[in-house]
C-alpha cells in the first residue's frame, strides 16, 4: 500500500508542470508535504512533528567552515538505518580498478553507448566506466562514465558513497525520484545529486542514454566570476531544488549502494522515499541549460573555454579542477582577422567531450550525439583538416556568426591524468579518428609573414 504526499510550496513549476521546485545555489531550503512537519525552533527535538523521526545528513565534516558546510535534516517516517545486512554485487560495467588498466596517450574518440539485443537494464544495471583517476577512499579523483537504460528502476533506489554524480542527459527525459523530492530532467538539462543521497531513474520512453560525471573531491560549486562582475554564465536562481514529497509504501525494497567503486545492495521493508520534511543545504538540484548567458571575445582572438564554465569541483589547489564543466552552447562568434575555432592544443589537463545534439564546431564529421573524445594529459589536440582550411582562408571574418540552437557540446575537464577502461577501450572505438589531422601540410612561407592584420 502506498500513500504519497507532495509540499504545497508555491515554487517554480517545470517545464510540463509535473513537479514544483525552489530557485536558488547552495541555499539553505526548508520544505515540507505536510503542515508543520518542520520543527520549529529546534533541530532534533524530543519528539518530532507527526512522530517523526529526525535524521541528518552530512555531506562535508562537522567542522568544515561554516561556508562550505553542507548538511541536512531529513524528517522521515522510518529511518535509513533500518535495512537488512549489506551483500556485495556483480560490479557490472563500473571497473574502477586503474592499477590493473595499461595507460595509453591516444587520442580517442567513441561511437555512443547502445544497448544490447534483447536485455533489460535500468539505470544503475547500465552504468559503464569509460575513464577516470584516483581513490575513492582518499577523496580525491574523478570518473566518466555513460549510462543506457530501457527499464525503469521499480522498488529500487541507488546512492553513491563514493563522490557526487552530475548527470548529463542525451536522449530520453528522466523522472527522478530522491528523499528529497522528485525532479524531471530532459536533454539540455542537467541534474547534480550529492554523495549519499537515495534516487530512482524512470522514464516513459523507449530508452535513455547519456554521461555522467563523478567527483570524489568535494562538491560542485559555481565559479567564482572575477571582472565578468555580479552577473553572467551560470546565475544561481536558474538552479532548481526539490519540494519536498514522500511515500508512505511497505513494500519488498533493494537499495544498491557504490562503495570504494564495489557495487552492494541491501534489502529494506519500505520505500527510502519516506522524507515528510527537511531542511539544510545538502540536495539534489537541476539546471537547464539554455539559461546559461555566454561570455566570449567581442573583437579578436578565441577565448580559453574555462570562460564557459557551469560548474567546478575545485581540488586543494586554488584554480585548478577536479572537474570542470564546460558547454559550448548557442553564440555569437565575432573575432575579427581571428582563428574563430578552436585553437590546437596541449593540455595539462584531461579534456573528455560529449555531444548531446548537432555539431561540434571544430569537428562536423565523425563526432555524433552520443559519442565523446578523450584528449590525455599533453596529447595533442585541436579542429581538423577541413575546419582548418576553411576558418583559415574562406570564413568572412568582418561578420559575425550565430552559432545556432541545435548544437550543443559540452567537456568535462580534469586535472587528473585518464585512464581508459578496458571496455572503452576495446569497443566503440572510431579507429580511424586521427585520419582527420593527416592531410595538415606544410603553408610555410618566407615571402608572406601575414602581419598585415
Amino acid at each position: 500500500q502506498t500513500t504519497s504526499h507532495m509540499s504545497q510550496y508555491s515554487g517554480l513549476k517545470g517545464k510540463n508542470g509535473k513537479y514544483k521546485y525552489q530557485p536558488g545555489f547552495g541555499n539553505h531550503f526548508e520544505s515540507e508535504a505536510l503542515e508543520n512537519a518542520l520543527p520549529l525552533d529546534k533541530n532534533s527535538p524530543q519528539k518530532c512533528p507527526y512522530n517523526l523521526y529526525a535524521e541528518q545528513l552530512s555531506g562535508t565534516a562537522f567542522t568544515a567552515p561554516r561556508d562550505a558546510n553542507k548538511r541536512s535534516w531529513l524528517y522521515r517516517i522510518v529511518p535509513s538505518v533500518k535495512q537488512g545486512k549489506y551483500k556485495e554485487i556483480d560490479n557490472g560495467r563500473i571497473d574502477n580498478d586503474w592499477s590493473k588498466v595499461k595507460p595509453k596517450p591516444e587520442q580517442y574518440r567513441w561511437k555512443p553507448l547502445e544497448l544490447e539485443e534483447n536485455k533489460e537494464v535500468d539505470f544503475v544495471e547500465g552504468l559503464t566506466t569509460v575513464c577516470g583517476a584516483g581513490d575513492p577512499s582518499m577523496k580525491a579523483g574523478t570518473v566518466v562514465y555513460m549510462y543506457v537504460a530501457n527499464k525503469s528502476m521499480e522498488n529500487k533506489s541507488f546512492y553513491n558513497s563514493d563522490g557526487e554524480f552530475l548527470i548529463v542527459p542525451q536522449e530520453g527525459e528522466l523522472d527522478i525520484q530522491t528523499e528529497f523530492g522528485s525532479l524531471e530532467v530532459s536533454p539540455e538539462e542537467i541534474i547534480v545529486i550529492p554523495r549519499g543521497i537515495h534516487f530512482s531513474v524512470r522514464f516513459s520512453c523507449e530508452k535513455i542514454r547519456g554521461y555522467i560525471v563523478e567527483v570524489f573531491d568535494g562538491n560542485f560549486e559555481i565559479p567564482s566570476l572575477g571582472p565578468i562582475g555580479a552577473n553572467g554564465l551560470a546565475n544561481p536562481r536558474h538552479f532548481l531544488a526539490p519540494v519536498a514529497k514522500f511515500e508512505e509504501k511497505e513494500c519488498d525494497w533493494i537499495v544498491v549502494n557504490k562503495f570504494l567503486d564495489n557495487m552492494f545492495e541491501v534489502e529494506k521493508k519500505e520505500s527510502p522515499y519516506n522524507v515528510v520534511a527537511w531542511q539544510g543545504n545538502y540536495y539534489p538540484y537541476k539546471y537547464n541549460l539554455k539559461n546559461f548567458c555566454p561570455y566570449n571575445t567581442v573583437l579578436f582572438d578565441h577565448s580559453d573555454p574555462s570562460i564557459f564554465t557551469v560548474l567546478t569541483a575545485q581540488t586543494n589547489t586554488p584554480g585548478t579542477a577536479a572537474c570542470d564543466f564546460v558547454i559550448f552552447s548557442s553564440r555569437y562568434i565575432v573575432g575579427k582577422d581571428t582563428f574563430r575555432p578552436p585553437f590546437f592544443h596541449r593540455n595539462c589537463m584531461s579534456e573528455y567531450m560529449g555531444l548531446i545534439k548537432g555539431e561540434y564546431e571544430a569537428k562536423k564529421d565523425g563526432f555524433v550525439p552520443g559519442g565523446g573524445s578523450l584528449h590525455s594529459c599533453m596529447t595533442p589536440h585541436g579542429p581538423d583538416t577541413e575546419t582548418f582550411d576553411y576558418s583559415t582562408n574562406k570564413e568572412d571574418t568582418s561578420t559575425p556568426f550565430f552559432l545556432g540552437d541545435s548544437d550543443l557540446a559540452f567537456m568535462f575537464e580534469s586535472t587528473y591524468i585518464f585512464k581508459v577502461s578496458d571496455y572503452f577501450q576495446n569497443n566503440l572505438v572510431d579507429e580511424n579518428y586521427i585520419d582527420c589531422w593527416q592531410d595538415l601540410t606544410s603553408n610555410f612561407n618566407t615571402n608572406n609573414n601575414n602581419n598585415d592584420n
